[in-house]
């Protein structure tokens, strides 16, 4: 498989989230879980105008579509509070592995409403990262 922007663009989300998954961990020793998502929120904000407006962006309108982004920011800033008060209390190294593993959620509701597939291979592979988590928790 040729390497292309998407690698690259992989790599700088591993890298960005990677911060993102620490910062939080500095930023609770200085103010609650519920202060750091509203700044955190803040800078969410301006990175999209800045983004948006440069591009120019206009908005795709579809009632199913936009119904089911507003539930994505929904659950995900209810993620966000629950990772925010997880990693307060938590180490750092723990909380971020742990909560990593959350593509095993998207595999299995991709498998059930979806109706794709995985390979024995990759099926191998969610055991062995869920069995990672256990003894890496414990």
């Amino acid at each position: 498989m040729k390497m292309g922007n998407w690698f690259i663009f992989g790599l700088l989300t591993l890298l960005l989230w990677g911060i993102w998954g620490f910062l939080p961990k500095v930023a609770t020793r200085y103010i609650d879980p519920l202060s750091v998502l509203v700044f955190q929120t803040v800078g969410s904000i301006l990175v999209t105008i800045v983004v948006l407006a440069t591009i120019g962006f206009r908005p795709e309108l579809h009632t199913k579509g936009v119904t089911l982004a507003i539930a994505t920011g929904i659950i995900g800033t209810l993620g966000t509070i629950s990772f925010l008060y997880s990693i307060a209390k938590g180490k750092a190294s723990i909380v971020v592995t742990m909560t990593a593993l959350y593509p095993i959620v998207t595999v299995i509701l991709s498998l059930l409403i979806l109706k794709e597939f995985i390979t024995i291979k990759q099926g191998i592979a969610i055991i062995l990262a869920l069995t990672a988590m256990v003894l890496f928790a414990g």
